[in-house]
């Protein structure tokens, strides 16, 4: 991996043919990422860092603040929980009115009160059980474009990643990727596939992307920009 180090901030350096200025982002877990054409020099670099440097700590700070700021779900009437970009407001049912621990009906979760104390644990279950088949059906759908045939799709949590490839050619998603806006899910999938060719993100791994997915910068910028709002469902 192409990294770069200027005093305490280290960068992970993507080159493309395509890319004609410098940009810097900061990612979900609060990485730094350096856009830069191919054969843009260590030094501009180094210089374009520097000059920026006060920016880039006050975007970490930020995204501290963000992630720090984020309120905890509670599974009480009327609280509003994501699915596939949309958010849905749960409505508590006496025990015995459903069967089932959480169900999506008539645009709410539908959770009986008795396992709301366990609410995290059963709607966790519920996205991970809606999130495999989703995830699976999208990855067969760009297989013949990805020129890959993964082994299968597996979805836990896995931290501070949205997805990784594991050994075997297996593909791991992130159960809160189901969360997310359907357009989003799917540049996870495609950036996932695109690292069973090319384990790093180099110009030639972005050029993969970049055919399968024409707009992903896009809709990469809005994941790096957004992600940090599904955190709500972490313990207190």
């Amino acid at each position: 991996m192409d990294t770069l180090q200027i005093d305490d901030l280290q960068f992970e350096v993507r080159r493309s043919a395509r890319r004609r200025s410098l940009e810097i982002t900061v990612d979900r877990g609060g990485e730094l990422i350096l856009s830069v054409p191919t054969d843009c020099p260590d030094e501009r670099l180094q210089d374009f860092v520097r000059r920026k440097r006060m920016w880039i700590y006050q975007q970490l700070a930020r995204k501290a603040a963000t992630s720090a700021a984020v309120r905890p779900k509670e599974f009480v009437d009327g609280e509003g929980f994501a699915y596939l970009g949309r958010s849905y407001r749960l409505r508590l049912v006496p025990p015995g009115e459903s069967t089932a621990a959480v169900k999506l009906v008539g645009g709410r979760f539908v959770m009986p009160s008795t396992f709301a104390p366990e609410g995290r644990m059963h709607l966790i279950r519920w996205y991970t059980d809606r999130a495999r088949p989703w995830l699976a059906h999208k990855v067969k759908a760009y297989s013949a474009r990805m020129e890959v045939d993964p082994t299968g799709v597996r979805v836990q949590d896995l931290g501070y990643h949205w997805g990784s490839c594991g050994k075997g050619d297996w593909l791991y998603f992130h159960w809160k990727t189901i969360l997310l806006p359907a357009p989003i899910v799917e540049y996870i999938v495609v950036h996932e596939m695109a690292h069973l060719h090319e384990p790093h993100h180099t110009p030639a791994f972005w050029r993969r992307v970049e055919r399968a997915m024409p707009d992903h910068e896009r809709r990469r910028v809005w994941l790096e920009g957004h992600g940090l709002e599904v955190e709500g469902l972490k313990e207190d």
